[in-house]
């Protein structure tokens, strides 16, 4: 779980709704002196959305759906007609809602036997669909294997039962696990891993290419390249360093606990949970691979670890950052908001909140390279993940309480 001391491309209608609204992105490079470091902030350069509400008078609040979950961690849609939603638990179930029975009793998937759910942060962590799984019934998870924790992506058939191991990485720490999934508009899955654990990056994960701790992977799960069960996409921004692994989107992560593509333009949308001074949201155009998000020499806007910076660095600066004392515990990263119920008050308001405050954010970019923010609302108490069905509209679930929430907007004022 995301907490301090210690995630779509598809066919059918979302394939249809995601194509109807692409648009070409631009990137924003701005290179300031601090101390030797360089800045770089390259999130996606877009005209103003054309919202009818301000940010400042935009509201949103929630309606409880669903109880009865057991420590709800992700939350995935099948474009299958269904409008059911998938919700992973903590221990390594995944359980299905649908709009017009509710929960279903028993589990669609149940890996308890392969899941460590240990400690935490440790267990089933992150869940996405295959874009066809109307015919292959196939869901992609994250999860912390048995024995030893292993940060583990696995394919599995929901029509046989088969689970199929396709990347394993070493995590002996119990904390930051990653655990995001989610296939990007170009058809390729994305998996954010965290930093490795312990406090403060001991092993200086964060700023290494030869580890995928503390990085955002992209890889091709179609198909297999020799001992691999997935491939390596070749225009990945890494895999001609012969020191780096070719997985590797982004790096310099500390926990992504979770991210989201935008479909109106391809961006990245990530929430990475801070060490105890800042809690950070970064935004990356979706040709901007390579991205070092300065973690663990940087945290927030800040330097936290001297010792990590490398001379002459590079970094993308975060678009929004609130202190983590002040305002809660663990940033718990959102989605922007291409619904069509609310779309005359949300469109295009990326979404996020926190852990612990329960303080709703909304961002939307301004057209001039920077960003607008505003407090929102309040959700329900310990928010771990966002949901969106096939259509955008989005729902949240809570740790400890086990419900699903759907979350709708109003105008401030308004009757």
């Amino acid at each position: 779980m995301p907490r301090r001391h210690p995630t779509q491309h598809g066919q059918g209608s979302r394939a249809r709704r995601r194509a109807g609204r692409l648009l070409a992105a631009g990137t924003l490079v701005a290179v300031a002196p601090l101390g030797a470091l360089a800045w770089s902030a390259g999130a996606a350069e877009e005209s103003p959305e054309p919202a009818a509400v301000p940010l400042e008078n935009l509201t949103v609040s929630t309606e409880q759906v669903a109880e009865g979950l057991t420590r709800p961690t992700a939350v995935a849609a099948p474009d299958d007609g269904t409008d059911r939603l998938f919700i992973t638990e903590k221990e390594g179930v995944v359980r299905a809602y649908e709009p017009g029975t509710g929960l279903a009793e028993e589990p669609l998937v149940d890996l308890t036997d392969v899941v460590d759910g240990s400690g935490n942060e440790r267990g089933l962590l992150g869940i996405e669909v295959a874009p066809d799984f109307a015919d292959s019934q196939e869901l992609y998870l994250a999860y912390t294997s048995l024995p030893d924790g292993d940060v583990t992506l696995a394919r599995y058939g929901v029509a046989d039962e088969g689970l199929e191991v396709l990347l394993s990485e070493e995590h002996p720490q119990t904390n930051h696990n990653g655990g995001q999934l989610a296939f990007g508009p170009d058809g390729l899955l994305y998996w954010g891993l965290g930093d490795g654990g312990g406090a403060g990056d001991p092993d200086g994960n964060g700023q290494r290419l030869d580890t995928l701790a503390g990085t955002i992977l992209r890889l091709d799960v179609s198909q297999s390249c020799g001992e691999l069960a997935y491939c390596v996409p070749e225009d990945n921004p890494f895999v001609d360093e012969a020191e780096a692994r070719g997985e590797i989107w982004s790096y310099g992560l500390r926990n992504p606990w979770r991210f989201s593509f935008d479909p109106a333009d391809g961006s990245l949308w990530i929430g990475d949970v801070g060490q105890g001074a800042w809690e950070e949201v970064n935004h990356l155009a979706a040709d901007e691979g390579g991205a070092n998000l300065g973690w663990a020499c940087r945290e927030g806007g800040e330097e936290f670890d001297p010792g990590q910076c490398e001379d002459g660095a590079s970094f993308t600066e975060p678009v929004f950052t609130y202190a983590t004392s002040v305002d809660g515990c663990a940033v718990i990263g959102g989605h922007v908001y291409r619904g069509a119920e609310f779309a005359d008050l949300a469109e295009g308001t990326y979404v996020a909140t926190d852990y612990c405050s329960n303080t709703v954010w909304g961002l939307r970019a301004d057209g001039s390279g920077g960003y607008e923010d505003a407090v929102i609302g309040e959700f329900p108490t310990q928010v771990s993940a966002f949901g969106e069905t096939v259509d955008g509209e989005l729902y949240v679930v809570n740790d400890l309480p086990g419900q699903l929430h759907r979350v709708t907007f109003a105008e401030s004022g308004a009757e």
